[in-house]
């Protein structure tokens, strides 16, 4: 069979390498082996130092590092199918081997470099998926150099990033989809490269002569340049279907909002807990993450890449370092950003303990109730406006729950005549919106001027008599100027009078950021925006309206994995509260 081959055609299609190189090879790789095994035997101990000191680092490095090979290793392939072959090696192989093993070899082999290419994304992403497919197309490529032209140095290579990659089976544990897995515009242009690199690669090699369309279908053993031609056009072909799959592809799987059942069933955990907003879970719009003594939660929404808890893990205080573990973990198996969106200062160690990034958000304003009255000289804006009210005609009334679906009809009228007034979209997350099934299951005070209501506003009571909190309020336009105060104030006193610690007015955004010249960007950032943006949210008059009430302010957090994703992830955020992209832009 060698006979048959023009070996003049393929000397100069490739460069000339020994056959017997690998009579030379072979114990040379054997003496290494030994030596590195008696090496091993005799610095075992700084060994064991390293990998200790490393047992932190290489959960993260390892994963990039075997992606950055992989991708290098389907650039190796692809650049090799773009190559003549060593002249002497392929006539030896078609002394053994027939044509066509040679051909599908060769078209297999630029196939799986295009592949390690794809797959080099979902390693660096940790994924399962692609750990699986990675190893398959590695051993395929090992035999395909071996079977299209006898590569032996390309199969040494990549038979080296096959051991690494089974020594780091433990590091790829996501269960994500790769259809779902999104490629940065950095990771399609270097794919991109590689590939017109390989392209540009094989026309140099073979010349644009030899590259035609009557050369595709041209079989024989000096036919390089019709393999290169049928090569490249499978992986165009290749590349051509995953860009269509991802096109095609579903939407990513959400997690699974809980049922009325599951909503009823966090009652005792919400009753005794002392922060009054882990009443928000009513709303039904946040997906729940319990720790395994179901006595605690982690309530959550996800926009896009960030999965962001609203608040604390809610619970008792020991079971919030787990259920904040639980929940990272939970991110860290779906390949997603894990974020804290309002959180105290009181468990906020726990996040910087594990690494996380920490921005001041605004403050909150606590009214104390132990003492509050509508005596003395700072109350007596409070108790003009109060009296203003009354003089109006305006009546005040705290219904009970079980009353609450008697006024539900006139606050729904109020609601949507509130609404439109506002030119307002009902938000969601983190603010309630008016649901009959919501509503319902909280007291609300009602104003009422004439026998009709013109105002309301339902109110969280929290765990042990800590705290209310002011939810939903919304007001007819015909009611007096300033009955958001009156209402406010009726609350304070209902709840001085039953015992309560706290009345909670909410947070003013930004509100409490320093803009020194030492200080980070974020604070010098939210002071301006605080000071100059209230086209598009009044800032400061959030702030002054709280001030009437003479609150404490506490400040509330956003955690993140870091500094630099925060831009992106306060946008998610942003999408989450206004339900939708199209809410950020309208109000």
């Amino acid at each position: 069979m060698i006979s048959q081959v023009d070996s003049t055609s393929l000397r100069r299609l490739g460069r000339y390498v020994p056959v017997n190189t690998v009579h030379y090879l072979l114990p040379s790789i054997l003496i290494a082996v030994v030596l590195g095994v008696v090496f091993l035997l005799r610095h075992q101990r700084p060994l064991q130092r390293v990998l200790r000191i490393s047992g932190h680092v290489a959960p993260v490095v390892v994963p990039r590092l075997l992606a950055a090979t992989t991708f290098l290793a389907g650039s190796m392939l692809l650049f090799s199918g773009a190559t003549p072959a060593a002249a002497d090696r392929l006539g030896w192989l078609l002394q053994f081997l027939p044509l066509p093993i040679i051909e599908v070899s060769h078209f297999f082999g630029s196939l799986a470099g295009a592949g390690l290419l794809i797959l080099a994304r979902g390693l660096w992403r940790r994924l399962d998926a692609a750990y699986h497919l990675t190893v398959a197309l590695l051993g395929a490529g090992i035999l395909f150099c071996l079977l299209k032209e006898l590569d032996i140095e390309e199969a040494i290579l990549l038979s080296a990033m096959l051991v690494a990659l089974l020594a780091s089976r433990r590091f790829f544990y996501r269960k994500a989809s790769l259809l779902e897995e999104r490629f940065t515009p950095a990771w399609i242009a270097a794919i991109l490269l590689v590939v017109l690199g390989s392209i540009v690669l094989g026309i140099i090699s073979y010349g644009a002569p030899g590259i035609s369309a009557g050369t595709f279908w041209h079989f024989s053993p000096g036919a390089e340049a019709s393999r290169f031609l049928r090569a490249t056009t499978g992986v165009v072909t290749l590349l051509v279907i995953v860009a269509g799959m991802r096109l095609i592809r579903p939407a990513r799987a959400r997690p699974v909002l809980p049922s009325m059942a599951q909503l009823d069933s966090v009652s005792d955990i919400v009753a005794a807990y002392p922060d009054a907003s882990a009443h928000l879970v009513y709303l039904g719009d946040k997906a729940l993450l319990f720790n395994e003594a179901q006595t605690g939660f982690v309530m959550y929404g996800v926009a896009r890449q960030s999965w962001i808890a609203l608040g604390d893990p809610v619970g008792p205080p020991e079971a919030v370092p787990d259920l904040a573990m639980r929940f990272i973990r939970a991110c860290d198996r779906h390949g997603v950003w894990p974020v804290f969106y309002k959180v105290g200062p009181a468990q906020l160690h726990h996040y910087l303990d594990l690494g996380f990034s920490v921005a001041k958000l605004g403050e909150e304003a606590r009214v104390s109730l132990a003492d509050f009255s509508l005596e003395g000289a700072e109350r007596r804006n409070l108790r003009r406006v109060w009296r203003k009210a009354e003089q109006d005609g305006c009546t005040f009334e705290l219904l009970p729950v079980e009353r609450v679906p008697e006024a539900m009809a006139e606050m729904r009228e109020v609601s949507d005549r509130w609404r439109a007034a506002k030119k307002a979209r009902e938000k969601r997350f983190s603010l309630g919106f008016f649901d009959e099934g919501y509503m319902r299951r909280f007291p609300t005070g009602v104003v009422r001027r004439g026998g009709r209501v013109i105002a309301f506003a339902n109110v969280w009571p929290s765990g042990c008599h800590e705290e209310l909190e002011v939810d939903l309020m919304r007001f007819s336009p015909e009611a007096p100027p300033g009955i958001m105060r009156y209402v406010l104030t009726e609350m304070m006193l209902w709840g001085n009078a039953r015992g309560y610690r706290w009345f909670n007015l909410g947070m003013a955004p930004l509100s409490g950021l320093h803009a020194s010249t030492i200080a980070p960007i974020w604070h010098r950032l939210g002071t301006a925006v605080f000071g100059h943006g209230e086209r598009f949210y009044n800032f400061q008059g959030v702030r002054e309206f709280k001030e009437w009430f003479h609150p404490v302010w506490a400040a509330r957090y956003l955690v993140t994995p870091g500094v630099a994703l925060r831009p992106v992830i306060l946008a998610n955020i942003a999408s989450l509260v206004a339900g939708g992209l199209e809410g950020v832009v309208r109000r």
